[in-house]
């Protein structure tokens, strides 16, 4: 495919999803920059982005610029900075993108698309992502699990049922051009809720045992407390009238025993890293709303409160 026959792409925050998305995209031939700190812009300047793929392994040239003003003849920008920087990189963004730009969150959490909105006036789709990956060095994103995205509008711009809007099926053709699957969902608080339920199930406990999700899924006493924590957000869920589907349990255990079961969870790294990490806005979310509906979650505040002391230092 030649290289005019892909949008312009701007990933902003090179981590680990922005890199493999980003990468993945770039070796299909797609003209990706990709944004973000000056270790791993530096590496990739020098040897390209080395992609660690279970599938393959490649150094994949692309253009990176630690500016945010290099998303500014974007057609598509890929936000990929954490949830804690939402609004921070939005109003950063705003002033360079173009118009008929497409911002597309590919962030953990359920309301950043309803955050960005708030600084960003423009085309805003949220995106599901499914995947195992994580920084081994500077320029080098190690993969190791899935690599899938689902998207789909959130009411304000919302097509009608059943029938996705022309642009969603651009870019889920973009995505699988380069090899990323990628669905359009039919109901996207779903699919957001169903991928936040994964996460309080698995992050928090991934943090504070430093287990990848396998054991923790195998072992009777946190898979005890993963049951606990996951009928909590379906409580939840359900207060706020976002059906789930009666599986996801079930789907829970795959994902740790078959799909990602040697995946360490961004919350893990985040504190491995001494970064912040994105709890407040995965169990700390489900304790806020839960409250504001009457709806007890203490599985949920026991472990958002854990993951805060070792993210506030308690770790040392």
């Amino acid at each position: 495919m030649r290289q005019d026959d892909w949008p312009s792409i701007a990933v902003l925050g090179a981590g680990a999803v922005g890199c493999y998305f980003g990468g993945m995209l770039a070796r299909a031939g797609a003209p990706v920059i990709l944004i973000g700190r000056s270790p791993h812009v530096e590496a990739i300047t020098a040897n390209g982005l080395y992609l660690d793929s279970k599938n393959f392994q490649q150094h994949i040239p692309v253009s990176v610029s630690t500016s945010v003003a290099a998303a500014h003849d974007a057609g598509v920008v890929l936000l990929c900075v954490k949830t804690v920087d939402t609004e921070a990189a939005a109003s950063m963004l705003a002033p360079h993108l173009a118009k008929g730009t497409i911002l597309v969150s590919l962030q953990n959490g359920v309301d950043n698309v309803d955050r960005i909105r708030v600084v960003v006036d423009g085309d805003v789709i949220p995106a599901v992502v499914y995947v195992a990956a994580e920084m081994a060095g500077p320029g080098h994103v190690k993969h190791t699990g899935r690599g899938d995205l689902i998207i789909g509008h959130l009411p304000r711009r919302a097509p009608a049922a059943g029938t996705p809007e022309r642009g969603l099926a651009h870019l889920a053709d973009m995505f699988s051009r380069a090899e990323v699957p990628c669905r359009i969902s039919e109901d996207i608080r779903v699919d957001l809720w169903t991928k936040l339920i994964m996460n309080c199930a698995d992050n928090a406990i991934s943090a504070l045992t430093r287990a990848r999700y396998g054991p923790i899924v195998n072992n009777p006493g946190t898979r005890e407390v993963i049951q606990r924590t996951v009928e909590e957000v379906l409580a939840v869920a359900r207060g706020l009238a976002i059906e789930i589907d009666g599986h996801i349990l079930d789907a829970v255990w795959k994902l740790g025993r078959e799909m990602m079961p040697g995946a360490m969870s961004s919350t893990a790294q985040d504190i491995g890293r001494g970064k912040r990490t994105e709890i407040d806005a995965l169990n700390g979310y489900v304790v806020r709303r839960g409250a504001e509906l009457g709806i007890p979650t203490p599985v949920n505040q026991a472990l958002h409160a854990l993951v805060k002391v070792l993210e506030e230092g308690g770790n040392l």
